[in-house]
């Protein structure tokens, strides 16, 4: 079995993790309370969730948030109580304490095959935490495979003056420690729902977390041997609504 980490950094990358892993759990079958369904047939769980002594099916991912408030306290959870306010260089305290938690994951696995990162490039901890941690990855992990799967700044939906600088920099760190990137615009989702769903004020984690989600599954389809929800729910419709 290949096995792959995930790691959720920063409000948004928690976000979309959060939309991503309960769509894991659908397709796998997976109910509430960590278990498989009974009516779930379905054993391609291992490359992304590790089985405990009870029986339940853990996500093999981590989520790190700087601030309290991004991320709920549970294992391989890291929260640390610093605000990076958008700021690259207070993020760095928290890398010791991540890599951890990697390297606890990795010792579970019988082949890893790489890493799953989501984060955007516009805040301190997504950007400037994520451009530390990808460096550090490609030091400890050699040849494993870093995909991102990141949300980009755009200058008619800005929120800080230091999103420009964030995303550059982070662009320029990351190009030689990421194997495959994929984008998404702010501004473009927020037109598209407002031209194509009608939507005028759009929630931001929920449309940024729905596309995400319905792509990052895509994705994993090619990782797997069986399909459930992609045979029947794929990304045609939703692409229908954006052409």
């Amino acid at each position: 079995m290949r096995e792959c980490i995930s790691v959720h950094i920063g409000q948004a990358g928690v976000q979309i993790g959060n939309a991503t892993w309960e769509l894991y759990c659908l397709e796998h079958g997976i109910e509430a309370d960590g278990k498989p369904s009974k009516e779930t047939t379905d054993n391609c769980f291992g490359t992304f969730f590790s089985e405990v002594e009870n029986g339940k099916m853990v996500p093999r991912a981590v989520m790190v948030g700087l601030e309290p408030t991004v991320v709920d306290e549970r294992s391989n959870v890291v929260v640390c109580k610093a605000s990076s306010s958008s700021i690259h260089f207070e993020v760095a305290l928290a890398q010791d304490f991540v890599m951890e938690r990697f390297y606890k994951l990795a010792e579970q696995c019988c082949g890893l095959q790489g890493f799953f990162v989501f984060h955007s490039f516009r805040g301190g901890t997504g950007s400037g935490f994520t451009a530390l941690l990808m460096q550090k990855l490609t030091q400890d992990f050699g040849k494993k495979s870093k995909l991102e799967f990141v949300v980009y700044p755009a200058p008619q939906v800005c929120t800080a003056v230091t999103e420009r600088y964030n995303s550059i920099l982070t662009t320029h760190m990351t190009l030689n420690h990421s194997d495959c990137a994929f984008m998404v615009d702010n501004e473009a989702i927020y037109d598209i729902c407002r031209r194509k769903l009608g939507t005028e004020r759009p929630d931001y984690s929920l449309i940024c977390s729905s596309y995400l989600k319905l792509l990052r599954n895509e994705i994993k389809t090619a990782l797997r041997t069986h399909k459930t929800i992609h045979d029947t729910c794929n990304m045609q419709n939703f692409l229908k609504i954006i052409e």
